[in-house]
């Protein structure tokens, strides 16, 4: 009966290991056999499985943030290009232009950032190929492209004076831009101005294409200016985009400063605040009356051809002069006012009364003396006429516009 009863047992105990597989798995429980036979995937075992599912770990995939996008358009040269990488590591990448130039960079010690080195060119087509490992070290590839910032929204600029250049104590420094100029504070912020004499000047804007900067009195006589612009890259506005990084170096002569008084028919020179000379002069008569104000020398001409029709003047008016060349001409106005020396017929009037066309006559020893000692830059106070001062954008009236104003 013993052995009856286990055996009994036995059999039941198998029944119900069947029935409990037949009712957790279902069909698996039928076809379990056959399954045996051709092995069971596992889930937990595979690399490469990167959402929830019945076994753990799960691998976060590999999250890029790439800058800038895929076929991007007009991108800054300036703009670095970057790739940051989370869940993941960088393995490769490569920057090139159309034209096989490769462009470096420097990528994080961890493998999860890389940024490209120095500055992109403008008009130019870029593939940018990287690959990424994520967590279970599977490999992702990808090429994109973009181009930067066309020819037509180039902009560029011309600097006065020239690098190298000595100038007067007077000059300002200017600076002409090809496009206009929206984004003012921008540029501003991006040119930075020393003196070895330690002045400090302030911008001011003409329009939207010139600006000079200059100090609230004279630069100091024999200092050094530095102007170090870094306009690559900087957003004029409208699209338009800076294209140059430069250094000027300006160094400052002797303080020159000339007093021409048009009621005492006289033309005085200092140097250093010490006087260096006076001489008789003419200057412009009541229809013609010189500029007042500070006038800055501009450039030289042993001899200069002048025209009456280029201020207007016309046969059969009393003051016209038709065309003549003068002597020792130094320019004070693009408009046409010079220094020079006085015409034949006008040499027995210096010092008497005023009769030319707004130019200050001198004899021909004065006239060769400021060809020879003065210079762009130096400067003439013109005192007690009845002109106007000359218009901002003739020639370099900068020093006629108070301080207050000039600096805001």
């Amino acid at each position: 009966m013993a052995l009856k009863t286990w055996s009994t047992g036995r059999k039941i105990a198998l029944v119900g290991v069947v029935c409990a597989l037949a009712a957790g798995g279902g069909a698996f429980a039928a076809a379990a056999p056959g399954l045996a036979q051709s092995g069971i995937y596992s889930e937990a075992g595979s690399p490469a499985r990167t959402t929830p599912g019945l076994a753990d770990p799960v691998v976060a995939p590999a999250e890029l943030a790439v800058t800038p996008d895929d076929g991007a358009k007009q991108v800054n040269p300036a703009a670095p290009v970057s790739l940051k990488v989370t869940n993941g590591r960088i393995d490769r990448v490569a920057l090139t232009s159309d034209d096989g130039e490769t462009i470096d960079g420097t990528q994080s010690a961890d493998g999860t950032a890389w940024t490209s080195a120095g500055n992109l060119k403008f008009n130019t087509r870029y593939n940018y190929t990287y690959s990424v490992l994520d967590g279970a070290g599977r490999t992702t590839h990808n090429t994109r492209s973009f181009t930067t910032v066309s020819t037509a929204n180039e902009a560029d600029a011309a600097i006065y004076p020239l690098d190298g250049m000595k100038v007067g104590v007077a000059q300002p420094l200017q600076i002409t831009f090809s496009e206009p100029v929206l984004n003012r504070d921008a540029v501003e912020k991006a040119i930075k101005i020393t003196s070895t004499s330690g002045q400090v000047g302030a911008f001011h804007w003409y329009n939207n294409n010139t600006v000079r900067y200059r100090p609230e009195a004279f630069w100091t006589a024999n200092s050094t200016i530095t102007m170090d612009m870094k306009l690559f890259g900087v957003e004029l506005g409208n699209g338009q985009v800076g294209n140059f990084n430069k250094t000027v170096t300006v160094h400052i002569g002797d303080k020159k400063v000339a007093v021409a008084d048009a009621k005492a028919h006289t033309f005085s020179v200092s140097i250093n605040d010490k006087p260096a000379g006076q001489w008789p002069a003419t200057m412009g008569d009541t229809r013609f009356p010189s500029a007042r104000g500070y006038l800055v020398l501009m450039e030289k001409h042993r001899v200069e051809h002048m025209d009456a029709s280029t201020i207007g003047l016309k046969p059969g008016d009393p003051a016209y002069y038709g065309q003549l060349d003068v002597n020792y001409a130094t320019r004070l106005t693009p408009s046409g006012e010079f220094i020079h020396q006085a015409t034949d017929s006008a040499l027995p009037f210096i010092g008497k009364t005023n009769l030319s066309h707004g130019c200050i006559g001198l004899g021909p020893d004065g006239a060769q003396w400021v060809f020879d000692n003065m210079t762009t830059g130096d400067v003439v106070q013109v005192v007690n006429t009845e002109g106007d001062f000359a218009n901002f954008d003739d020639g370099f009236g900068d020093w006629n516009i108070p301080w207050a104003q000039y600096a805001n």
